[in-house]
């Protein structure tokens, strides 16, 4: 999450520190979670070079633990995506993400609460799994990928997927002038999102603006360079979708405006959903 707030901007992951509080340290707990933070340095090709461990019996409960960190990086003044850029015609790409990544699971964990599942019980949407393990796929780190794509210089913006979803990070890139339009038909909502929109029975605008539903980056390309970054993207690993294009902005327009065609993200009926500005 950290290195991917960073490649929004532009800039180069270069070192990550983590906080860990416990009441009762727990060396197999402990050892799991140092091997994932490392994990995720080396794909975002992040130095570990510290961090705090703290034990506090009392202040948490056994099994309880919690867990931050940042990350610092760097860029050039000149090369800060701010968005300044984007301008109508450009193209909208989406990069897929792993699952729900780590926003929206206060909701999530109510569903399952809903279900009358257990995080134990084999999963309703991969049966090769139990349930936790899914719902708690890693985040993807785009980090090396969008690093080659940027070289390209046709990246005007990029937003990151995570609370708030598409129509609350999407136009924090945008300027006043323009609105992003994105085709919910170009890419199908994965089974992890499709038993959440089932489960709670939530409206388009709560899925578009809680969870990524499949989009971990929007990425704001220039027209005549699309496909050259798409390449880049497919030949780093990503999977990469068109979602649609930036327009210019009529009066009273939302500055986001998501769009289903029947039958999108598992919807009978057309729907929208809308930014609040």
């Amino acid at each position: 999450m950290c290195v991917n707030d960073l490649i929004v901007q532009g800039a180069e992951p270069l070192f990550f520190l983590d906080y860990f509080a416990t009441g009762h340290l727990s060396v197999e707990a402990g050892r799991a979670i140092i091997e994932g933070i490392a994990e995720g340095c080396r794909q975002s090709g992040a130095a570990l070079i510290g961090g705090e461990t703290a034990e506090m019996p009392g202040m948490y409960k056994d099994g309880d633990y919690d867990l931050a960190g940042f990350c610092v990086g760097a860029v050039e003044r000149d090369n800060i995506l701010a968005g300044e850029g984007v301008s109508a015609g450009d193209m909208l790409l989406g990069l897929a993400s792993s699952g729900v990544h780590s926003n929206g699971f206060s909701l999530v964990r109510r569903l399952v609460t809903d279900s009358g599942l257990d995080y134990s019980d084999p999963c309703p949407f991969d049966e090769t799994k139990d349930f936790g393990t899914a719902l708690l796929a890693p985040t993807k780190i785009y980090v090396k990928s969008t690093l080659a794509a940027l070289k390209t210089g046709h990246i005007r913006a990029i937003s990151h997927i995570t609370g708030g979803g598409f129509v609350e990070n999407i136009p924090r890139i945008l300027p006043q002038n323009v609105s992003a339009h994105v085709e919910a038909s170009g890419w199908s909502l994965p089974p992890v999102f499709d038993w959440l929109r089932e489960a709670g029975n939530l409206a388009p605008l709560e899925m578009a603006r809680t969870f990524n539903c499949g989009i971990g980056l929007v990425l704001v390309v220039s027209a005549d360079g699309a496909e050259d970054v798409r390449k880049i993207f497919e030949q780093m690993g990503e999977t990469v979708y068109s979602l649609g294009r930036v327009v210019e902005r009529s009066e009273n327009e939302p500055a986001t405006i998501v769009t289903g065609a029947a039958g999108s993200w598992g919807y009978t009926d057309p729907w929208q959903a809308l930014s609040a500005n």
